[in-house]
């Protein structure tokens, strides 16, 4: 059957009609706007002067609303300035706000999220396919969140980083931003007065407002949507290498002093393909994994931090997930390309690791991923992903296709077919069908997914299947209602039901979500959420929960919320409560606190824990920073703490840190690790 698959892929990826349908490949976009251009470059110092930016294009029209009120001006004034020299773009701000003391400006960690910030942003379009984008976005503060969009829009991946400037000031009646992003980072194709994808997006958080230059679309982020800038004349990229070696210096108490060395080389041949080498890459000086809570029997996902798996992360996106990174453990090699041809991206990793066996050995293993998407219109796209580890002589993974298809700007399909392979499940399949409708406030889709019986074991070499020997039907349904006047702000309703048997046709599960939202228009939120589910395990089991959630949100970084729920799991009453406050203090510090408590009775596997979450942040400036991490989980007897000191001298990339360490920070593992101090230098050449 695979050698079946491999001639699909071979007539999908090379077939003339479709190379026709690439020439001729249009999107209509809602909005154009031709490039300045810049004498000299702009001081990015938030300050914007008339002379600094003459020859810029002004834009000085009403952005359009996604939310509260979809299609209507914003009542907020913002003014963008785009031009260009031979080596950057530059962008500028002027956000008009006759509220400025009630300005949302909390966060100062980059990719820290600033969702709840008054903030904006510009998003590029580079290749113009609608498909795929850059995102760039500042606060009050200038603290910078970059991003890469894919799959027009269904993917934002926040972890991308790159290397571009910004400033921001506050004034009396608005506040200003500027922006330089080299060429050099972004991917684009070559030639002279290329038209990129482009638009601009503001967020006021507390009219709960978000709003762009471009009619907005049915989703934030759909690239299809963007509008056309013009006159783009980015440089011809000729070869160009970046060299990142870093030294770690490790102490734990009671334990010989660690050195270690390595670093990445970036190499970029062109403007559209790029090549990653990793040498011993360092992951001891990452986020840690923030303890939670599980009231299933099937394995959490944990997100990956590892800098080495994060370029060109958003690619890998899938719903049956065939390629989860944190499978791989620690590496003392790495590869990895990314790029463009034409209407096709293309991503593959190599790279290998120790694994434990059964039987407590130790071997290497080796990893290798590929992955493919081509794009048609309306931003629609088919692609293919293997993956693959070998292991003792063994391969095991898997090879299939998968595509996201906008019929309409409210309809759409996504949809994927694999094949399993490996010692106990070759040839095993899996996949799923899932229409949706989609507008700015309602959702729904239904889905129905196969998994074949034993592909579970040799799929999670490399992928990450919670379950298999599913037939699964799954339906959700949800809707905004926005109120101009009255009590509520937005009432949001939903459901969803979930159904699946085994492929002989037993019933495995059954479960049924249910909960509304009030948003309430003086910042109060009240949440009322329902589950009641079937499960067949070693017997069956009716579980069921109530939980109602209690929460202020001032929309200026201010947030404190409480939740309780009762209810029954897996033989045990269930009681669970929660509270967290989040509190910046001035520009500078914020802290964060979050509990939870469950209790079940009778409770045989000892499973009833507290939770403890701290964490502090001190920004002296941008690049600087100070970090205090405490957490705790009573059920493993886990205490972690971790006290950090970064100065990016080089940002993102270049940096200094400084850490002190204890217990382990790894998400349901017992604090084992004692006292250690780390130092770390990381240089760019």
């Amino acid at each position: 059957m695979l050698y079946r698959i491999l001639i699909i892929i071979f007539l999908i990826f090379n077939s003339p009609v479709l190379s026709q349908a690439e020439d001729a490949l249009e999107i209509q976009l809602p909005a154009s706007v031709h490039i300045g251009a810049l004498a000299t470059a702009a001081v990015i110092d938030g300050v914007i002067e008339d002379g600094e930016w003459a020859g810029a294009t002004i834009i000085d029209q009403p952005f359009i609303q996604f939310q509260p009120d979809f299609g209507q001006p914003s009542a907020f004034r913002t003014v963008v300035r785009i031009a260009q020299t031979e080596t950057s773009l530059f962008i500028s701000f002027e956000a008009y706000d006759p509220e400025m003391d009630r300005l949302s400006a909390a966060r100062t960690q980059r990719d820290s999220g600033l969702g709840n910030d008054d903030s904006v942003q510009v998003m590029l379009d580079t290749f113009g396919d609608g498909r795929t984008a850059y995102a760039f976005q500042t606060n009050a503060l200038g603290t910078q969140q970059d991003r890469r969009v894919a799959d027009n829009g269904q993917t934002v991946d926040n972890r991308w980083d790159a290397t571009w400037y910004t400033a921001a000031t506050r004034f009396e009646d608005r506040w200003t931003v500027e922006m330089e992003i080299p060429f050099a980072i972004l991917r684009f194709p070559a030639g002279d007065a290329a038209t990129w994808g482009l638009n601009f997006r503001r967020t006021v958080p507390r009219r709960n407002e978000h709003s762009s230059w471009a009619y907005p679309s049915e989703a934030q982020y759909r690239v299809s949507g963007f509008g056309k800038l013009s006159g783009v004349s980015p440089p011809l990229r000729e070869d160009h290498w970046t060299f990142i070696p870093y030294a770690l210096v490790a102490y734990e108490k009671g334990e010989d002093a660690d050195f270690e060395a390595g670093g990445d080389i970036r190499w970029r041949p062109s403007s559209r393909f790029g090549v990653d080498l990793t040498i011993n890459p360092d992951f001891a000086l990452i986020e840690a994994d923030v303890e939670t809570i599980n009231l299933s029997r099937f394995e959490l996902r944990i997100s990956e931090k590892r800098p080495f798996f994060l370029e060109g992360n958003e690619m890998y996106d899938q719903r049956i997930e065939q390629f989860y990174s944190r499978r791989i453990g620690d590496i003392s090699w790495g590869a990895k390309t990314n790029g463009k041809f034409r209407v096709t991206d293309f991503s593959a990793i190599a790279t290998s690791a120790d694994v434990t066996g059964d039987e407590g050995m130790v071997d290497q293993a080796d990893y290798a991923v590929v992955r493919l998407q081509r794009g048609f219109e309306r931003g629609s796209n088919i692609g293919l992903l293997a993956a693959n580890r070998r292991y003792q002589g063994d391969d095991a993974g898997s090879a299939g296709l998968d595509t996201t298809w906008f019929f309409t700007d409210t309809f759409g399909l996504t949809a994927q077919y694999l094949q399993v392979h490996g010692p106990t499940s070759s040839g095993g399949k899996a996949w799923f069908l899932r229409p949706s409708w989609d507008t700015a406030q309602s959702h729904f889709h239904v889905r129905y997914t196969s998994l074949d019986e034993g592909v579970k074991d040799d799929f999670n070499t490399v992928g990450f299947l919670r379950d298999d020997d599913r037939k699964e039907w799954d339906t959700n349904l949800r809707h905004e209602f926005w109120f101009e006047k009255g009590l509520f702000e937005k009432i949001e309703p939903w459901v969803n039901y979930n159904r699946y048997t085994s492929q002989e046709g037993a019933l495995r599960s059954w479960r049924l979500d249910a909960g509304v939202d009030f948003t309430f228009r003086k910042y109060w939120e009240v949440e009322f959420n329902h589950m009641e589910e079937f499960k067949l395990f070693e017997k069956e089991y009716r579980n069921d929960r109530n939980q109602v959630e209690l929460e202020w949100d001032a929309r200026d970084g201010r947030r404190i919320y409480v939740f309780a729920g009762k209810g029954f799991n897996y033989d045990n009453e269930l009681k669970l409560v929660g509270a967290g406050v989040r509190w910046p203090i001035g520009d500078r510090w914020r802290f964060d606190y979050n509990l939870t408590e469950l209790d079940l009775e009778p409770d045989p596997d000892q499973e009833s824990t507290t939770i403890h979450v701290f964490e502090t942040i001190y920004a002296f400036s941008p690049d600087m920073y100070a970090k205090l991490f405490f957490q705790t989980n009573s059920a493993i007897s886990k205490e972690n703490v971790q006290a950090l000191w970064v100065w990016r001298f080089k940002p993102p990339f270049g940096s200094w840190q400084v850490a002190y360490q204890r217990g382990t920070s790894e998400q349901g593992q017992e604090s084992e690790q004692d006292d250690t101090l780390f130092s770390k230098l990381a240089w760019v050449f």
